[in-house]
């Protein structure tokens, strides 16, 4: 799909500079044509030499260069943002991710974001230390930008320059081209498009006093996974989610909630207008029934909570549902269970359910692969590979649109 694209490459100051001329490589070899911004900063880990012989052409940075006297020239910025069909930043660092979500526009870079027409995708390839990436400041940037319609490459962990291990490391360059493709790739039809998709995701926080809660390990990936390829698809998408730490997907409406009770509360106002439920949440069956004001004291060598049970929100929207709306659920067992997810399935007048195992390592919560078996009400049983979530969202989707026909 790149093949005669234009392509914006914007390089900040970042160690995984290094990276860049293999990533214009990619992208010319793929057939795009390629001009690459620099910021001052990024100049410094990588040359400009380099990046000028990968790409055939002069790297751009500065805003009022010297030799670029013709009066055409002056606004290059705004011819830039008119020939691109993508923008592609990495790695993109917290400084420039801050200046970006502030609306700045005082460099080549900033100015070319600015300019960019809105129809045009940008791919946000953040790279940096773990803890500057998981800072609030940076996470509240990227949702920012997020919510504007960037897209988001998640870092990878491993080996940082600070000689740490963790997250923070800048996708190799082979998938951020793969990301970019998809990203340009024309949508096909979909009989999701225009549909009003209501997604429930991640864990559910319920209250014991004020510093203690109970809840689980979901990590709301697969959730967000499912939102993301559905926005893609043309559908008009809400996301009602407990605590995690992800970026908002690309066209999606976001309702943070922390306990059963407010994801129930914020979910049924949408009953009634929404076409398709996806109960993706792991919801918390049971609740303290007394939460405590203050904080409580381990004054006792043992100690007794009294719970009581949560409301079953995809339970509640089946049970009210028009016939041709359509509600889909998740089963989660430790091991085995796929029985539970045939008793759900009919318990709770389901239209599909994505039944999975918690194996720690590949499937369940916290991961970025699944494992997913999909029972739907005509009785069909589809077996889906190890996938990662995006993956296994999309063809979740598949079987959520053959339900519509």
């Amino acid at each position: 799909m790149l093949t005669g694209k234009n392509i914006i490459l914007g390089i900040c100051g970042g160690i995984a500079a290094y990276k860049t001329p293999h990533l214009v490589r990619l992208l010319t070899k793929s057939g795009a044509n390629v001009k690459v911004l620099a910021t001052a900063s990024a100049l410094k880990f990588v040359s400009e030499l380099s990046l000028s012989t990968v790409s055939r052409g002069p790297v751009l940075g500065d805003m009022f260069a010297a030799d670029r006297s013709a009066e055409s020239d002056q606004t290059l910025h705004i011819t830039l943002g008119e020939w691109a069909d993508a923008l592609v930043i990495a790695p993109a660092t917290a400084n420039t991710i801050a200046r970006l979500s502030a609306g700045m526009c005082d460099d080549m870079l900033s100015v070319c974001f600015i300019a960019l027409r809105p129809d045009k995708p940008v791919l946000l390839v953040p790279a940096m230390d773990g803890h500057m990436y998981e800072s609030p400041s940076v996470r509240r940037n990227l949702s920012v930008l997020a919510t504007q319609g960037c897209r988001i490459l998640e870092p990878e962990s491993g080996e940082l320059a600070s000689g740490q291990c963790g997250l923070g490391r800048m996708p190799e360059p082979e998938l951020i081209v793969e990301t970019l493709d998809e990203m340009l790739e024309p949508l096909p039809d979909s009989r999701l498009k225009g549909r009003q998709v209501l997604i429930t995701a991640g864990p559910t926080r319920e209250k014991i006093d004020d510093v203690r809660f109970l809840s689980n390990y979901s990590s709301g990936k697969m959730g967000f996974a499912i939102a993301a390829a559905a926005a893609r698809r043309g559908a008009v998408v809400r996301i009602v989610t407990g605590p995690v730490s992800l970026a908002t997907p690309s066209g999606v409406e976001r309702i943070d909630v922390e306990s059963a009770v407010e994801m129930m509360e914020a979910s049924s106002r949408f009953f009634d207008e929404c076409d398709i439920f996806i109960g993706a949440a792991a919801v918390a069956d049971y609740r303290p029934e007394t939460p405590v004001e203050g904080k409580l004291k381990k004054n006792e060598p043992t100690m007794e909570i009294r719970l009581v049970r949560n409301p079953d929100i995809i339970a509640a929207f089946s049970a009210g549902k028009r016939p041709a709306q359509l509600a889909i659920g998740f089963a989660l067992e430790t091991a085995g269970g796929i029985g539970y997810a045939k008793e759900k399935l009919e318990n709770k007048g389901l239209d599909l359910v994505a039944f999975n195992v918690y194996d720690r390592s590949t499937s369940g919560f916290e991961v970025d692969t699944n494992v997913l078996t999909l029972l739907d009400r005509d009785g069909t049983v589809s077996e889906l590979p190890l996938l990662s979530k995006e993956e296994a969202a999309g063809r979740l989707l598949d079987a959520v649109e053959q339900l519509l026909q």
